[in-house]
This record gives structure tokens, C-alpha cells and sequence, in this order.
């Protein structure tokens, strides 16, 4: 019934749907977003790593914190995994999440806040304090129309909050993102501090070091070591001590809280270290997955890159497919491509766009753990497999709303046993 409801009614009605239940669930739980302070997160990549590093900083400074991103969520020291297979959740269930926090002693929300749940009005109704910006790159074009939409759609957040604007002075759309009023702006920047912008408060991260185990880099002197690869961590990292900055928290609290991090679920996660290794992410746009094969490259030197990759289907932003098997063909000496979370599409289909970006070079194994099984059997010591776009998602989505249990982490752990390859092969 529910599939029938969607097919038959216009796009914009079942968007204009969502705002009744988010109005709905802020006036019966007493609008929870007035007394507590709200930080949105937005953007194209790295969203939910900031939700995480910012919590980590505001409970390292003493507050009791509640978040949501596509990994989990959390008020206080409970937390649960998201089933949910979307982001953000409804607007009732965000206002009643919201109760719940104000209920549990918290002082902050965080918030991963995505363009479909602002198109679907769950963000309404919602005080947000701060909002961030992490970057923007071309995402979800069919469901928004183009990418002006998109990035209007991100920008709703920053109209609608008035207090602090944290923005990525980096991004090329920053221009866009600066125009909005807010009573105080913070940006972040890799590229130096003195960029002519009076009005703005710029934290730089100076002495940036990419190495093997993490990243170093120094703002205003304080020295930051931390335990998460690649260059964009350096970046996902500024945005959540910007955050930090504008609560009054310390560097040195931020160093503290940071430091202390080992990683995220399902982010560059290390799941096999020997007698190769084994990494899963949750990369699916072209950016993020360019930014994963280039920080490979670097920081292991590995003798050969095998990658499993695929692409979501439903008709999302099928442009795409062909693109990430071209960065597939550049960056890595294996390639099979599979299925990831085909919905309602022929995974064959997806497949084969994928593949005809990569030249020829591809296998192409429908079977998602046949295609992890076969890139286990094609590496040797001293080699590297990635696996994208699925991170820690707990479930395949298939056609009709059916959902198969799953973890890209799991299966690697059980076909490696199951293959009997020795750790020191």
C-alpha cells in the first residue's frame, strides 16, 4: 500500500506530507529543540565523521550530548545502531528523539542533517544553534533536480539558523554559503589564514602532515596527532573544533577529545591488517572515492590496490556510476564491481554502467560476497583491498522494501577464515 501511495501521488505532495508529522511531534513533545543547543551538520562527505568528533569535544568539555548520524544514535551514554536505512529520521521521531535528550540531562543535539530530510521538511520546527557546513560536490542530482537545488536545499539549514555559521572557507561553494546572515561566522582552511575576509573568524590548520598511521597539523601553535587517515580528516576535524571554539571550549580540550579517537565505524576502518589489508568504507560519491584511493596510495604504498565497489540504485544519480568506475581504473590494479543496494533497479544494470567507466578492466561478480570472497583469493602480502560504499550499513535494500542482513566488515572476517588464509601468508 505504501509503494502504491508513492507511485501514484507527485513528488512535492508526498514532500509537503512529511511537514505535518514534524509539526505534529514538536508541538506534542513541547518543541525539546528551545532548550537544548542544536548543531546541524551538512554537506556531502564526512557528515556523520564530524557529528562524531564534535560529541567527542563537547563531552570531553563536560556536556551531556545526544547525536544522530547514518551510523548511530546516542543520548548520553546510550546508543544504538541506525537500522533505519536513511539518515535523518522522520520529523516526529526527530522531536521525540529530541524529548528523549532533554529528558536524559543533555545540553546538545547533533544533528547529521542531509538535503532529502530538509526536502522533506524533518529539520522544521528544530532551533538549530550552530550549523556547519563540511563541503559540497555534486550528490543527489535526480531527487533534487540539478545541483543548484541541491545545494539550496543545504542551504535552508544556514537561513534558518541565526547564531553561528561554521563553514569550509575551501570549498569552492563558500561565496554562496557566506551570504547568509548569522551573528557569528567561522570558517576553516588548509590553505593559510589571511585571506581578506575582516568580518569572519578563520582557524587554520598549519605544519599539515599526512603519515601512515593519521594526520598532524597545528592550530595556533597546539599541536594535533590524530589516529584517522587521509587529508579530508584534517578537514572534517577543523569543522568540529570550529564548533568547539564557538562554546568556549579550549584547543587544548579539542586536542584532548580528538587525539582520543580511533577511528570511526565503517570509515577507513582497517578490518584485516595482515597478510594484507583490508579496509571498508562507506565512500559513494566520486569525491569521497577519489579522496579514499589517493589517501591508499600515499599512506600505505601498498604493492597492489584491489577494490570492491557498486552503486545504489532506485534511479539515484545514475551520472555517477560510470564515474567511479573510471577512479577505480585510475587508482587501482583490481577491479570488481557488484552489487550494493540495488532497490528497485536490475543490479545487472548497475553493474554494467559501473563497469563501462573502468574500459574493460572490471570482473564483474553480482553476488556481494563472492566479490569480496574473490578479492580476498587475488591478494597477496603486502597488498591492499578497499571495499566502498556501504561502511558499517547493517542490511542490503532490495526491491518491494525487502532488506537482506549485512556488514561488508562481517563478511570479510568470515570469508577470510573461510578461505583458511594464515596471517603471515
Amino acid at each position: 500500500m505504501k509503494e502504491l501511495f508513492k507511485k501514484i501521488t507527485p513528488s512535492f505532495l508526498i514532500d509537503k506530507y512529511h511537514y505535518l508529522p514534524a509539526l505534529l511531534g514538536a508541538f506534542l513533545y513541547g518543541f525539546p529543540s528551545k532548550k537544548l543547543k542544536i548543531v546541524g551538520i551538512t554537506g556531502t562527505n564526512g557528515k556523520s565523521t564530524v557529528v562524531n568528533l564534535v560529541s567527542k569535544i563537547l563531552e570531553e568539555a563536560g556536556f551531556r550530548v545526544a547525536s544522530t548520524s547514518s551510523i548511530e544514535f546516542k543520548i548520553g551514554e546510550k546508543k544504538w545502531p541506525n537500522t533505519l536505512r536513511m539518515t535523518m529520521m522522520g520529523g516526529f521521531q526527530l522531536q521525540r528523539f529530541l524529548r528523549q535528550a532533554l529528558g536524559a540531562g543533555c545540553q546538545y543535539a547533533v544533528l547529521e542533517v542531509t538535503s532529502e530530510g530538509i526536502k522533506q521538511y524533518r529539520h522544521k520546527f528544530i532551533d538549530f544553534s550552530i550549523a556547519v557546513l563540511t563541503n559540497l560536490t555534486p550528490e543527489h542530482i535526480e531527487a533534487h533536480g540539478g545541483f543548484e537545488n541541491y545545494k539550496k536545499a543545504k542551504a535552508k539549514l544556514f537561513q534558518m539558523t541565526k547564531k553561528i555559521h561554521v563553514i569550509n572557507l575551501d570549498d569552492e561553494n563558500v561565496g554562496y554559503f557566506l551570504q547568509f546572515p548569522s551573528e557569528k561566522k567561522i570558517s576553516f582552511t588548509t590553505l593559510g589564514t589571511d585571506r581578506g575576509l575582516p568580518s569572519i573568524s578563520v582557524i587554520g590548520a598549519e605544519n599539515t602532515r599526512i603519515l601512515p598511521s593519521g594526520v598532524k597539523f597545528f592550530v595556533n601553535n597546539v599541536e594535533f596527532n590524530l589516529k584517522l587517515l587521509g587529508k579530508f580528516n584534517i578537514y572534517n576535524a577543523l569543522a568540529a573544533v570550529c564548533v568547539g571554539l564557538s562554546q568556549g571550549i579550549s584547543l587544548e580540550t579539542c586536542k584532548l577529545a580528538l587525539e582520543k579517537t580511533r577511528g570511526i565505524p565503517g570509515r577507513m576502518e582497517e578490518v584485516i591488517s595482515r597478510p594484507f589489508k583490508v579496509i571498508v568504507d562507506y565512500a559513494f560519491t566520486p569525491n569521497a572515492l577519489e579522496q579514499v584511493y589517493l589517501t591508499l596510495k600515499n599512506n600505505f604504498n601498498p604493492l597492489k590496490i584491489i577494490c570492491v565497489l557498486g552503486s545504489c540504485g532506485g534511479g539515484r544519480d545514475k551520472w555517477k556510476r560510470p564515474v567511479l568506475g573510471k577512479l577505480a581504473a585510475r587508482f587501482c590494479d583490481e577491479i570488481i564491481v557488484t552489487n550494493e543496494d540495488p532497490y528497485d533497479e536490475d543490479p545487472g544494470e548497475i553493474i554494467e554502467q559501473i563497469a563501462d567507466g573502468t574500459k574493460g578492466k572490471a570482473k564483474k561478480i553480482l553476488n556481494r560476497r563472492e566479490a569480496i570472497r574473490g578479492a580476498l583469493k587475488l591478494a597477496n602480502s603486502g597488498d591492499l583491498i578497499i571495499i566502498t560504499g556501504k561502511g558499517c550499513e547493517p542490511s542490503i535494500c532490495l526491491a518491494k522494501g525487502k532488506r537482506i542482513p549485512w556488514d561488508d566488515r562481517m563478511v570479510v572476517r568470515e570469508e577470510l577464515k573461510r578461505l583458511k588464509i594464515s596471517l603471515v601468508r
